[in-house]
């Protein structure tokens, strides 16, 4: 089982207003710990499945599904296995400013 973050690119090394992370992971149960940003994100999922909380309320997304998370919303998601989880996420920043809160 592995975990990858296939690319970070913050916008501004680009010249772009959004900055992205490309992950791919077959590890059920893996993710970011709980989290917030100053801008939405969205989550774009190419395969797979995982938990996602945001603020109060949880879902499940998976396959062809794209999330959004509002601004200042605490966050994060956990991958459902067997099968690889695939997504690109996509922050509203030029750079990445994340508070962990957990």
């Amino acid at each position: 089982m592995t975990t990858e973050t296939l690319e970070n690119v913050e916008g501004r090394d680009i010249g772009s207003g959004v900055s992205i992370i490309r992950e791919r992971t077959d590890v059920d149960g893996s993710g970011p710990r709980l989290h917030q940003h100053p801008y939405r994100e969205t989550f774009v999922i190419i395969h797979g499945r995982a938990r996602f909380t945001i603020g109060d309320s949880e879902r499940e997304g998976g396959a062809g599904d794209v999330l959004v998370v509002p601004a200042e919303a605490p966050h994060k998601f956990a991958v459902i296995g067997p099968e690889v989880y695939e997504a690109v996420h996509i922050h509203e920043s030029d750079h990445f400013i994340t508070e962990w809160l957990e």
